[in-house]
């Protein structure tokens, strides 16, 4: 049990610093995902972008609980 929830965790905290990490530079930098994929779904008026940072700070806040619950799991029965 202990090295799935360990398991678990790690992914959970990955994913949230990777979600943290691009709600960071969507915040910084609204143009990288043209940039990136050569395409302007929104035609520049910036709606996508705006959707995306809310996304990605509702995943990460989700993840962030996640990683921390199992954290607290691992933790909890070891003592």
């Amino acid at each position: 049990m202990v090295v799935s929830v360990k398991a678990r965790f790690y992914l959970e905290a990955v994913l949230a610093t990777l979600a943290t990490g691009l709600f960071a530079l969507t915040l910084v930098s609204r143009d990288w995902i043209e940039v990136l994929f050569k395409v302007e779904p929104d035609e520049g008026n910036g709606s996508l972008e705006w959707i995306i940072v809310l996304t990605l700070a509702v995943v990460a806040v989700a993840l962030i609980a996640l990683a921390r619950r199992d954290w607290r799991r691992v933790h909890s029965s070891m003592a």
